[in-house]
């Protein structure tokens, strides 16, 4: 993480969490990804109890927050585990998606033995399907799913490791 923008990640401080859930407003449609527009995406960020040690924080060289991500191992396979994640509203667009996406994995690969890495992204979200798919995520389904007042579809994406 030496020449980038992602230079350190701890566990998400509460602080942070407040950050995310109350300040990131992103523009057009994806303000769909902000967090007061899903009662269950603010609740479990706000509480340390529900986020547990599954949330991450990305801080800059000033240690200020730039991304999150968290990390949920599958219930059926143990190699498995699904990564959600978010840049800053003010970072997004800027070509730092892939980089961030290596920054992700270069900390799970370090930290973690899972062997299968799952995005979950809205259908609409053409962006983060390219930069994932540039990852060399694959689309392996889609799921139909109640958020935001409705019901949505999702792409699902894998990696092998």
């Amino acid at each position: 993480m030496t020449n980038s923008i992602f230079k350190k990640i701890d566990q998400l401080s509460q602080a942070n969490a407040e950050i995310i859930a109350n300040d990131w407003h992103y523009e057009g449609e994806y303000s769909f990804y902000d967090m007061e527009n899903d009662q269950e995406d603010y609740d479990e960020i706000m509480s340390q109890e529900l986020r547990s040690d599954h949330y991450y924080q990305v801080l800059d060289g000033d240690n200020k927050l730039v991304a999150f991500f968290c990390l949920e191992p599958d219930d059926q396979d143990s190699m498995k585990a699904e990564i959600g994640l978010g840049l800053a509203p003010s970072l997004t667009g800027h070509g730092l998606g892939k980089e961030f996406i290596k920054v992700i994995e270069d900390y799970v690969k370090q930290n973690f033995a899972f062997k299968t890495y799952i995005l979950s992204v809205a259908e609409f979200n053409k962006r983060a399907i390219k930069v994932y798919q540039k990852a060399g995520y694959q689309e392996t389904g889609s799921e139909n799913v109640r958020t935001n007042g409705g019901i949505y579809k999702f792409i699902i994406m894998t990696k092998s490791v």
